[in-house]
């Protein structure tokens, strides 16, 4: 299950951040920030028993008419589960409602698996950005247009 991301989410979502992004984490500023910022939107993915635990989430930022995933990550003990494509169509279902007519996205160019699951929803690659990330590695730029 998802739903909109809200203030009691931030604790949660920082610790998934640690987890999964290491030293590239966002702080508990930035991630309140990303979850609850002007022009932003933010789901988490819920898993056990009602209310359930955040095991993970998805930010977007929409700037005009283009939106950016500024983040999405999965509980690793929760992946293969249908839980980053839930939180990934409410993001494109939410940028389009808001007008964007495309949303990008970074991912670095050596995650073959992100790479492949971006592409298989949609997103093709239009530029690289070189040394993007902390460890010197370069993030692919990719697109996914909103709207026929």
């Amino acid at each position: 299950m998802t739903r909109a991301a809200g203030p009691a989410d931030v604790a949660a979502v920082v610790r998934l951040e640690q987890e999964l992004f290491g030293p590239d984490a966002w702080s508990e500023p930035q991630v309140r920030e990303e979850l609850l910022g002007a022009r932003r939107r933010s789901w988490v993915a819920l898993a056990g028993p009602a209310p359930g635990r955040v095991v993970g989430y998805a930010v977007t930022l929409r700037s005009g008419d283009v939106a950016d995933l500024q983040r999405i990550g999965v509980d690793p003990a929760h992946r293969r589960r249908g839980l980053a494509r839930a939180l990934l169509a409410g993001a494109v279902d939410a940028a389009a409602a808001d007008g964007a007519v495309r949303l990008l996205l970074e991912v670095s160019a050596g995650n073959a698996a992100a790479i492949g699951f971006y592409a298989a929803v949609g997103f093709a690659p239009i530029a690289r950005r070189r040394r993007y990330y902390r460890d010197g590695s370069d993030a692919l730029v990719m697109e996914r247009p909103l709207r026929s």
